[in-house]
């Protein structure tokens, strides 16, 4: 499985930013721009503690199966690739969502003086820091689980010189 990428990650926020703060154009033009709701930066910030709590358990656990102490619980290579695929798709969710909220935090932000915007561009603002905590957390998650080099083989094929 690749790595995430910042790249990538950075670009579907910046294309769903863009496209939302054009849809949040339009749509309150033609009439009344839907709320952002108060649960979305809650759902991700949850999610965001999942992920990091997962990594921290991984990370104990296989710090202590690597230091070999007595009793120690092994990590199922199966359950830690099923951590790294929930971490991928996590961020790339994320990412979106928080370039959705981003790009409509920045549309209210020409409505700052009606209380209500206010309020949802507060809301849509945490979505983003709440979105960011979700990369981050998978970043280290997947940073976790990666297994270390093997520096010893030749990645070509042939056998090193004598």
């Amino acid at each position: 499985m690749r790595e995430l990428r910042i790249r990538l990650l950075a670009g579907v926020f910046v294309i769903a930013g863009v496209v939302s703060w054009a849809g949040a154009r339009l749509w309150n033009s033609v009439g009344t721009l839907p709320s952002v709701p108060l649960a979305a930066p809650i759902v991700l910030a949850l999610i965001a503690a999942v992920l990091t709590a997962t990594a921290l358990s991984l990370r104990a656990r296989l710090k202590a199966q690597r230091e070999r102490q007595p009793g120690a619980k092994g990590v199922d290579p199966l359950m830690a690739a099923r951590a790294v695929v929930f971490g991928h798709a996590s961020a790339l969710v994320a990412a979106l969502v928080a370039g959705m909220y981003g790009g409509t935090g920045v549309f209210l932000l020409e409505f700052l003086d009606i209380p209500a915007r206010r309020d949802q561009a507060i809301y849509a603002g945490f979505s983003v820091l709440a979105g960011i905590a979700v990369i981050a957390a998978a970043m280290f998650l997947e940073h976790v689980c990666k297994l270390p080099d093997d520096e010893d083989h030749d990645t070509t094929g042939t056998a090193p010189a004598a």
